[in-house]
């Protein structure tokens, strides 16, 4: 009997060394291979479990959760989507995140570990902890007056504040309601179909994710690498342009959309956007020196992040003459996001000097402590100090006396350039209308706003489409928003 007892006691025993062995292969040996099966659905049930963090703008959030009693238990929510969808993005418990929602979604799901002050007994209890938020640069006053100023039309508005490089606007349209996507049952598949399948791109920021020729407003790069360079020394001399200018090398010749640019000086020819004097005036400088000044103003760098990443703006170095004839006035291979011109003429406002944009202030844990801020960011400079106060002077008489006058705001010192820019084979698209521009209040030291505004499908006669007469109003408005005390 005792031997049965034995026999018994020692096969229990091995039963519980295979039972502890196949536990350490379990948890330990095989835990990353379980933990990565699509078939574990531990950590997406955990993930949406609690309440995500917030987005917010202005002190308030423009993001929410609600409680929907299922296993992946809240869904996120959205206040004014449309409006704030090119900041926020979606997190979709189906299709992931992006933009803001992405960045930020290991601090927003309480995942990130500078959240847990003790992480081990996180993962000793398997708890959470609570999600934190991300307080953003924008104005929402300067965002509303952005999205209500394109109404219906394809287009984008960026705007930041040149002293430090906050972006105080980002708007895309036509634009989506991220709600749509938040879930993963039947109308969040169908709202994805559909979005995808929308020739319009609503889920395309535009602002910072495409590219376009930008046209004349890339001509106030031209100006600084000329000045810059010593190709024009006096603004009102002048330049011994051509009307039509021939392109080197080829019997191409390049008119202008205004009377009296033949021999214009650059001030003229900057205030009637003279097509022939910018691209002669590139062609003198050289590429060399003028893709050096347009990669100080920020083309072609490919690692701008504001936290998500911007699409590069180019500046083609490999060109002929003919064809940098072209670039300078923004056309051929030219390419720039609104963000990258509103960037332009903040580097005008700001003497000269570029601060990166950037769209998170800070974040917070849950509590309201701060986890992170913006902090110091990298300047560098675009052009000389002179040359800065010389654009401030054409870029104010574009709007006094040229193409731009519906961007003046009384009482406030006003600069800005128009663009219309050619597209499509045989620049048979509907060309772009651009306007950039730089705003300064009338106590103000400096100018508190940088615009870009880009329309794509202008509402108009063909030969009627133009920045200042486009996209202008819409600038003003978002000026005119900030600089409201």
């Amino acid at each position: 009997m005792t031997r049965h007892i034995r026999n018994a006691a020692l096969f229990c025993a091995l039963l519980l060394v295979a039972l502890l062995v196949n536990v350490a292969r379990v948890q330990v040996l095989n835990a990353e291979a379980y933990q990565a099966n699509p078939a574990n659905r531990r950590d997406t049930i955990a993930r949406y479990q609690q309440p995500r963090g917030d987005i917010l703008v202005a002190g308030r959030p423009v993001t929410g959760s609600r409680d929907t009693g299922e296993h992946l238990r809240h869904e996120r929510t959205y206040r004014d989507g449309p409006l704030y969808a090119p900041v926020t993005g979606f997190a979709s418990q189906e299709y992931g995140t992006t933009l803001l929602e992405s960045t930020e979604d290991g601090l927003l799901s309480g995942a990130a570990p500078l959240l847990a002050p003790l992480p081990l007994w996180n993962e000793f209890t398997r708890s959470r902890t609570a999600g934190g938020d991300v307080v953003t640069t924008i104005d929402p006053a300067a965002q509303r007056a952005a999205y209500e100023g394109l109404r219906s039309r394809k287009g984008a508005v960026a705007a930041v504040e040149p002293s430090t490089g906050r972006i105080l606007a980002l708007v895309s349209v036509p634009s989506y309601d991220p709600a749509l996507l938040s879930g993963n049952g039947r109308t969040a598949r169908e709202a994805w179909v559909r979005l995808n399948a929308d020739p319009d791109r609503p889920m395309l920021n535009r602002a910072v994710q495409r590219t376009y020729p930008p046209g004349s407003t890339f001509k106030v790069v031209t100006a600084a690498a000329a000045l810059d360079a010593g190709v024009v020394g006096n603004v009102d001399e002048p330049t011994d342009s051509p009307d039509p200018y021939t392109l080197p090398g080829t019997t191409t010749r390049l008119t202008n959309g205004a009377e009296g640019c033949e021999d214009a000086t650059l001030r003229e020819a900057f205030v009637w956007s003279c097509n022939t004097v910018f691209a002669k005036l590139g062609v003198s400088t050289g590429v060399a020196r003028m893709k050096a000044t347009a990669e100080s103003f920020g083309f072609n760098d490919t690692d701008v992040r504001i936290p998500f990443r911007v699409a590069p703006s180019t500046f083609d170095t490999s060109v002929d003459r003919a064809q940098l004839a072209l670039s300078s006035i923004g056309q051929y291979n030219t390419r720039a996001t609104p963000l990258q011109m509103a960037m332009v003429a903040a580097a005008v406002a700001g003497g000269g000097q570029v601060r990166e944009p950037y769209l998170v202030e800070r974040t917070t844990r849950a509590g309201g402590a701060t986890v992170s801020t913006a902090g110091s960011r990298p300047v560098r400079r675009a052009m000389h100090p002179a040359t800065a106060t010389r654009l401030r002077e054409l870029m104010r008489g574009v709007v006094r006396d040229g193409t731009g006058r519906k961007a003046a705001i009384p009482g406030a010192v006003v600069g800005g350039k128009t663009g219309t820019a050619q597209h499509g084979l045989g620049n048979s698209g509907t060309p772009y209308a651009w306007f950039i521009s730089w705003a300064q209040g009338g106590g103000d030291m400096e100018a508190e706003v940088a615009v870009a505004v880009v329309v794509e499908d202008a509402a108009a006669n063909r030969r009627e489409i133009s920045g200042g007469g486009t996209a202008a109003p819409i600038a003003r408005a978002v000026m005119e928003a900030v600089l409201k005390p």
